[in-house]
């Protein structure tokens, strides 16, 4: 008979005593459970004592955690966290260095836990930490010089535990005084300071920034970009990052009238305030570090890092928004000027348009023929083609950046195709709107930063004006496309297709430069584009006729049996995944697997990103598949619902996914990438008996079909395969052939 369902099986240890195998009754109250167990060790005052988990996490056991024990659990006896938050409070407060040291050492780890935490926070605990960071540390910089080692210590952990107490959002980050933020503001300043102090309050400007708009105006008072840029030369990759984050931050929260990009500024960026955030991202110093001393530095780049870069990246092009979506004023003087720097640049570059001669009639009449030479699909008002959002005005700022600094590429693009007969003529004009269009949509302009994405490429790091020189290699790559097609003005779509896919085929490669990207477009011409997707389109058509299809149907079962068992085998093998919060911090991540007999997950927390498989013996929590109900994904997941924050962004959404067991329980996973998701959703569901239905499953299964297919039409290479199964032949006049075998 098996046990009852609320009951749970523990083991249960109190310092100095043998352990003790419990069974817990769930039903029962949590108070009456830690009497029982006081009783058994003749334990006074049971409400002083509280259940903690006895593993690495050491949390506390409470009323609304406690379905998360499982058959086999190791458990502690410990003081309440009431009690706990009392006597920390008092002990961090002693005047001896030693046990003031201890205690904070103490509290650094059990902030962790979200029920400690709440009682520390009820004793104000939160306003004497930053007390002792506002005027304690005067005192001890004193005694600095004879107690570095133990002064360093003592504030890293003070810092510590003030990040870990505010990560659980019970206090408001608006409660902070100016001192505070100065004192914080300091540590980061100074040229020499102890890298987890420097680590920790680089995290707490960072979340004070995205947390608060009171405190970004006052953090960009505090941090120049000066301080910052030391720290970004430096060769510790977890300080780089928390540099770029601080950034990051600070440009994200900007007003939207500070984000706008000076330039031909000649401001020195070193004494320049954090608050101008676009100048200074526009400048070439910060680039170039940034560039010089961690893309190109001599080490890999973690995925935190590569997370901070690609919100860079976007934050970055997201600057261009405003004239992606700004029309064109068909009225405005000043934007009718730059139509006509294009035209005496393209046409007329000695001569300057108000002072041409002959009548108005003439010079409307040479101005509108210009225009149609420049592809303009209104040669009468030009101004009118850049009417449409987007991509609106930068169309038009892409094309005079091109006009103006590839001179000679755009003076022979324009005059090359002016000679042309009309039908193969490459619009420039047209050409330039539409392509600024497709690039806006690729580097998904105007798009908040995902939660989880990595993907930062580094060649826009190589330029001061990377969109425009993007831009510039490829309307030098869509005319060449065009005349290697011989493209005639009803072809204009295909021509776009074709660059579409040469562009995202290029960047699939992360080239390194724009010169790169260059050469790797030169090797994806229309010729090659096609040859790929001949080979594509051979790999579906050769595999549509009746015979081919029958054997496809008649193996597909094998080819995902053999999927299933690659999806086992990978949650057997296990995955890390990431805890996301509101600052993304890198040192929060969990392990789950399978179990090689397919019959439980394993799970449980680790303190830092592991290399290769964990042991099953590491992680502390178990869920039997037999318990599980269903697997949810997307909105539908009960922590996407929870997090605001996280359920507006698409990707975090397109990510996640929850198991859901027992009554109102849930296991709740944000996958690493897309192929991860895959794997898992497929993985559960090949569990429950369910089909797989992920893109992947998809590709899989098209992929072994094809080469399992070309492997058995092998013998008959050559020989034209019939769509229809021969005739059946008639029946013969007689049977006398038959050999009679009796």
């Amino acid at each position: 008979m098996p046990p009852p369902v609320d009951i749970v099986k523990v083991a249960i240890e109190w310092p100095g005593a043998y352990p003790k195998l419990m069974e817990i009754d769930q039903k029962k109250p949590l108070s009456a459970i830690i009497k029982e167990v006081c009783d058994g060790w003749s334990l006074a005052n049971h409400e002083y004592f509280a259940l903690q988990h006895a593993d690495s996490s050491n949390f506390y056991i409470t009323e609304k955690n406690r379905n998360e024990i499982k058959n086999g659990t190791i458990l502690r006896l410990t003081t309440s966290p009431a009690q706990n938050a009392q006597q920390l409070h008092e002990r961090i407060q002693s005047s001896s260095m030693d046990a003031k040291l201890e205690a904070l050492k103490d509290l650094a780890s059990l902030s962790r836990d979200v029920t400690f935490a709440q009682e520390f926070i009820n004793l104000d605990g939160i306003s004497l930490l930053t007390q002792m960071v506002e005027s304690g540390t005067e005192r001890y910089q004193k005694l600095q010089k004879i107690m570095k080692p133990c002064f360093g210590d003592m504030l890293s952990f003070t810092l510590t535990a003030f990040v870990e107490l505010m990560d659980h959002g019970i206090v408001s980050w608006d409660t902070f005084s100016v001192a505070f933020i100065k004192k914080i503001a300091s540590f980061v300043n100074k040229s020499a300071m102890d890298i987890s102090i420097l680590q920790r309050s680089l995290a707490i400007l960072e979340s004070m920034v995205l947390n608060s708009h009171d405190l970004y105006q006052k953090v960009a008072q505090e941090i120049t970009i000066g301080q910052l840029i030391p720290h970004l030369q430096g060769t510790d990759q977890e300080i780089q990052t928390y540099t770029i984050a601080v950034i990051n931050a600070l440009f994200l929260k900007a007003p939207d009238e500070r984000r706008q990009v000076d330039v031909e500024s000649n401001v020195d960026i070193l004494d320049c305030p954090l608050t101008e955030m676009a100048n200074i991202l526009a400048q070439k110093q910060l680039r170039s570090i940034i560039l010089t001393h961690v893309i190109r530095a001599q080490r890999a780049i973690n995925n935190e890092m590569a997370h901070q870069l690609y919100v860079l990246q976007v934050l970055t092009f997201n600057l261009l928004e405003d004239r992606m979506m700004t029309k064109m004023d068909p009225q405005d003087q000043a934007q009718r000027d730059i139509i006509f720097e294009l035209r005496r640049i393209a046409f007329d570059a000695e001569t300057e348009p108000n002072n041409s001669g002959g009548s108005m009639e003439k010079r409307k009449s040479m101005y509108t023929r210009d225009y149609k030479k420049l592809g303009f699909i209104n040669h009468v008002n030009p101004a009118m083609d850049f009417t449409q959002t987007p991509p609106g005005m930068l169309a038009l700022d892409n094309m005079l950046y091109f006009a103006k600094h590839h001179q000679d590429a755009y003076i022979r693009i324009v005059l090359e195709n002016s000679s042309r007969e009309d039908k193969h003529e490459c619009p420039f004009g047209r050409s330039s709107i539409e392509l600024t269009k497709m690039l806006c949509e690729i580097l998904k302009v105007g798009e908040l930063p995902s939660e989880t994405c990595n993907d930062f490429h580094p060649m826009f790091f190589t330029h001061d004006r990377s969109f425009e020189e993007f831009f510039c290699i490829c309307i030098q790559l869509l005319n060449k496309t065009w005349k290697e097609m011989r493209a005639t003005s009803e072809d204009f779509n295909k021509v776009i297709q074709v660059v579409r896919e040469q562009v995202m085929r290029a960047l699939t490669t992360k080239p390194s430069s724009l010169d790169q990207f260059k050469s790797k477009l030169q090797n994806l011409s229309y010729t090659e584009i096609l040859k790929i997707r001949q080979s594509e389109r051979m790999n579906q058509e050769d595999f549509q006729s009746r015979p081919i299809l029958e054997l496809k149907e008649k193996i597909q079962p094998e080819i995902l049996e053999l999927i299933k068992q690659q999806r086992l085998n990978r949650l057997v093998e296990g995955t890390c995944f990431r805890k996301l919060n509101a600052r993304r911090r890198q040192d929060k991540f969990w392990y789950c697997r399978l179990s090689p007999n397919h019959k439980v997950l394993h799970y449980g927390d680790l303190e830092e990103n592991p290399q290769g498989e964990v042991p099953h013996d590491s992680l502390q929590d178990k869920l039997p598949v037999a318990d599980i109900k269903a697997v949810v994904t997307g909105k539908d997941c009960p922590h996407m619902k929870e997090k605001g924050a996280l359920k507006q962004n698409k990707e975090v959404l397109e990510l996640a996914f929850s198991i859901l067991y027992d009554s109102n329980c849930q296991l709740n996973f944000i996958a690493p990438d897309k192929h991860e998701y895959c794997i898992w959703t497929d993985g559960l569901n090949a569990l429950l008996g369910k089909d797989m239905m992920s893109d992947l499953t998809r590709n899989d299964l098209d992929t072994l079909l094809s080469m399992e297919i070309k492997l058995r039409l092998l013998d008959l290479e050559n020989i034209q395969i019939p769509d229809a199964p021969p005739p059946i032949p008639k029946e013969p006049s007689n049977y006398d052939f038959v050999y009679d075998c009796n």
